[in-house]
C-alpha cells in the first residue's frame, strides 16, 4: 500500500491493481454518488467538498443518474484549482442491465463519459450478472419480466474493447466465485475489481480469498449497512461487538468498519454526504486493529444485507437467490 501524493488535508493510500489494469493503482477509501433523485442537485456541492477534504476516488453508475451532476462538480474543481488536472482523480462507472448485452457496451460507456463530460474512466464495472430487455433505462429494479441471462463471453468481449482508451481498467460488480472463474475462461483482459456487499456483518472471506488468488482487488460498497437506502440496515453502525471496539479505540463504528476492511486489503465506498462524517471516514490511516478486536469481529453472526428479491424470479435466470449468489 502506498501513500497518495494528491492530498490536501487527508492523505489517502492507493492500493496497486493489477499488471493488467492500465491504471497503476486507486484510492483505498472512495465517495459513492448513488443518492436520491430529490438529492442529485446538491451533490456537485458535496463532491467539491470531498475533493477539498482529499477524497480522490469517486463512484458512480448510469443507474444512478448522477454521472452529469458528478461531471458538473469535477469541471467546477478543476476550473477553482482544488485539482490541477483530471489525471488527479479517480472515476469509477458502471454497466447497467439493459444495456449489458455486446453491441451496447461501448454506446453505454460512451453515453457515460458524455454525462460526465470527461474522455476517459479510471474503472468501468459490469453492475450485475444479468442483462435485461435494451429497452430504454429506468430506475432501479429492473422490471422481472424483463431479466435475461447475460452473455457474459460477449459482454466481457466488449468491456474488453478497453483498448480504445475510454477506460483505463474493467472489472465486475456482484460477482461470485462460479461467475468469475466463468469469465476468466475466456477473458483476455481480466477484470481488475469486484465490487461487493462487504463489511464487518458479511465478511465475504471465501469470495476474497478468491479474488486474492486471481490479483483482483475487492472494492467494497455498502461498507456501513447503506442507511437511509431503500434496502439500507443500520445493523452495522448498531452491532454491539463494533460498538465496544470503538469505544476502546476512541473511534466511531463505522472508522472501525472501514480499517477492518483496508486491513483485508480492500477498498470501499462509502456514501456520507455529511462534511464531519466525511472527515470522519478518512481517519483511518493512523491507527490499526488489535488481535482482540479481531477475535470480536470473528464472532459477529453473518448475514448479508443486499436483498436478492430484485433479480429472483421463476421465469429469470436467477430462479432462486443461491442461483444469483453460487452459495
Amino acid at each position: 500500500m502506498e501513500n497518495s501524493t494528491q492530498s490536501t488535508l487527508f492523505n489517502i493510500s492507493e492500493l496497486k491493481l493489477s499488471s493488467s489494469s492500465g491504471h497503476p493503482s486507486m484510492p483505498v477509501i472512495g465517495l459513492g454518488c448513488s443518492v436520491e433523485k430529490s438529492d442529485i442537485d446538491a451533490l456537485k456541492l458535496v463532491v467539491l467538498e470531498a475533493i477539498e477534504l482529499g477524497y480522490r476516488h469517486f463512484d458512480t453508475a448510469a443507474i444512478y443518474g448522477t454521472e452529469k451532476a458528478l461531471g458538473e462538480a469535477i469541471a467546477e474543481a478543476l476550473r477553482l484549482g482544488l485539482v490541477s488536472s483530471r489525471e488527479q482523480l479517480f472515476i469509477t462507472s458502471k454497466l447497467w442491465c439493459q444495456d449489458a448485452h455486446r453491441d451496447h457496451v461501448i454506446p453505454a460507456l460512451k453515453k457515460s463519459l458524455s454525462a460526465l463530460q470527461i474522455e476517459y474512466l479510471d474503472l468501468y464495472l459490469i453492475h450485475w450478472p444479468i442483462s435485461s430487455k435494451p429497452v430504454e433505462m429506468g430506475f432501479a429494479p429492473v422490471p422481472k419480466e424483463d431479466l435475461l441471462p447475460m452473455d457474459y463471453k460477449g459482454v466481457w468481449e466488449a468491456m474488453d474493447s478497453q483498448t480504445l482508451g475510454l477506460t483505463k481498467s474493467i472489472g465486475l460488480s456482484n460477482f461470485s466465485c462460479k461467475k468469475i472463474k466463468t469469465i476468466l475462461t475466456f477473458a483476455i483482459i481480466p477484470p481488475s475489481i469486484n465490487q461487493i456487499e462487504m463489511h464487518p456483518l458479511w465478511q465475504q472471506k471465501k469470495l476474497r480469498e478468491f479474488c486474492k488468488a486471481k490479483g483482483i482487488i475487492v472494492n467494497a460498497y455498502s461498507p456501513l449497512g447503506a442507511l437511509g437506502r431503500m434496502w439500507g440496515s443500520n445493523q452495522v453502525l448498531e452491532n454491539e461487538m463494533l460498538k465496544q471496539i470503538a469505544k476502546a479505540h476512541g473511534k466511531t463504528v463505522a472508522q472501525v468498519s472501514l480499517r477492518w476492511i483496508v486491513e483485508q486489503g480492500a477498498t470501499a465506498v462509502v456514501r456520507s454526504f455529511n462534511k464531519e462524517r466525511m472527515k470522519q471516514n478518512m481517519g483511518i490511516f493512523d491507527w490499526e486493529l488489535v488481535d482482540d478486536d479481531y477475535k470480536k469481529i470473528n464472532q459477529i453472526p453473518q448475514r448479508r444485507l443486499i436483498p436478492s428479491d430484485f433479480w429472483v424470479s421463476p421465469q429469470g435466470p436467477f430462479q432462486t437467490p443461491e442461483e444469483l449468489w453460487d452459495d
